[in-house]
């Protein structure tokens, strides 16, 4: 989730309901206007009530629009051939997750993904790592990217987002030894231009349908942003 954004539209919601507040009063007569500022003094829940609903409004327009985007470029987000995947390739239910190693509320999510992952064996759940929440977020995507290059994916993005400390280049690569890897593999397809691409090409797909935050979770070719994973489930039950 973008914090940065969040705050920006209650601040922009606030921002708002003042303005409209203020317009309407200066609309008024003299008695209105003392009548309508007396209302908002006994009642400063109502300037709270328009700016929860603006951003409601804001966060409905904005949803609409990602999900147009979204169905335009469904074979993209669903099917793309690199993206590593748990699951069937052709099952009929799929979860999308955009996702940064880096970022925090991606680590409250894993484990509610995880255990819906635990619990729908019939689903396809796809994994999108994006690099822009610090600087290892990119050594780390290229990991996972390279051991999915040996079949071991999800055993390392598991253990990356499981790990207790620090992530650091050197604290990923003991990740990838200790998941069996064949190290000088890993070494050149960690540095290899198609990882590049790889990710290039996910940044591309963010970029197209407007992902601004992470994690940010497509259910079945819908948007969803959550993190429970009772959520999720609900969205796979529709």
């Amino acid at each position: 989730m973008n914090k940065l954004n969040s705050i920006y539209v209650s601040i922009l919601a606030l921002v708002v309901a003042i303005a409209a507040l203020v317009m309407c009063i200066m609309c008024c007569n003299n008695k209105q206007s003392v009548s309508v500022e007396q209302a908002l003094l006994d009642n400063p829940e109502m300037i709270v009530n328009a700016m929860q609903k603006y951003e409601e409004n804001m966060r409905e327009q904005a949803l609409a629009g990602a999900q147009k985007l979204i169905d335009a470029n469904i074979e993209d987000v669903n099917n793309d051939a690199n993206t590593p995947f748990v699951g069937a390739a052709d099952a009929e239910k799929v979860v999308v997750e955009f996702y940064d190693y880096s970022c925090g509320y991606c680590h409250r999510l894993f484990p509610e993904l995880k255990a819906v992952m635990a619990n729908n064996g019939d689903v396809k759940f796809a994994f999108k790592p994006l690099t822009f929440v610090s600087p290892i977020s990119e050594y780390a995507a290229r990991a996972a990217l390279a051991a999915n290059k040996q079949g071991k994916f999800i055993e390392m993005h598991n253990a990356m987002f499981e790990f207790g400390g620090q992530l650091t280049e050197a604290a990923i690569d003991e990740i990838a030894g200790k998941q069996g890897l064949d190290m000088e593999k890993y070494k050149a397809d960690l540095n290899s231009q198609a990882v590049s691409d790889e990710l290039a090409a996910v940044s591309e797909l963010a970029n197209k349908i407007q992902i601004n935050g992470v994690p940010a979770l497509v259910v079945n070719g819908k948007m969803v942003q959550t993190l429970d994973g009772s959520v999720i489930q609900d969205a796979l039950n529709k």
